[in-house]
């Protein structure tokens, strides 16, 4: 099974999120880079942009596919993992460290109660690994 740290929260669309002071860390699982294989570019929005809660916020491509990021929270983008530029690897080899996406100032912290929490995520992943 992929790594999935307790101290984050996720969606369903294999984002996570991680909570800092008033603002939110995501970028994608080690469950959904397995998925994708080897990750060849990331498209991200700019500092400022704005999203809703479920909106796309921009893409991954991969030798496999070309997929969209969904926010899990409503916000405004803080910050913008520049590194990913030059090293969209980074993403496969520390999803939840050097391959964080974005940074958000979340409008409504009651939204990261509705994520789920590692270990139901833990099971949706298994339930759909299943098939």
């Amino acid at each position: 099974m992929a790594n999935v740290p307790t101290d984050l929260r996720y969606t369903e669309d294999h984002e996570w999120a991680r909570t800092a002071s008033d603002t939110v860390r995501i970028g994608i699982t080690d469950y959904a880079q397995k998925q994708l294989g080897d990750i060849v570019y990331v498209e991200l929005p700019k500092k400022g942009d704005r999203f809703e809660a479920t909106e796309p916020f921009g893409s991954v491509e991969s030798v496999k596919a070309v997929t969209e990021l969904y926010m899990p929270v409503t916000g405004t983008v803080t910050a913008v993992n520049e590194m990913l530029n030059d090293s969209p690897e980074d993403v496969n080899t520390d999803a939840y460290g050097d391959g964080w996406l974005i940074e958000v100032k979340v409008a409504d912290r009651a939204q990261l109660d509705g994520l789920l929490d590692a270990k139901k995520y833990q099971a949706y992943c298994e339930a759909e690994a299943a098939g």
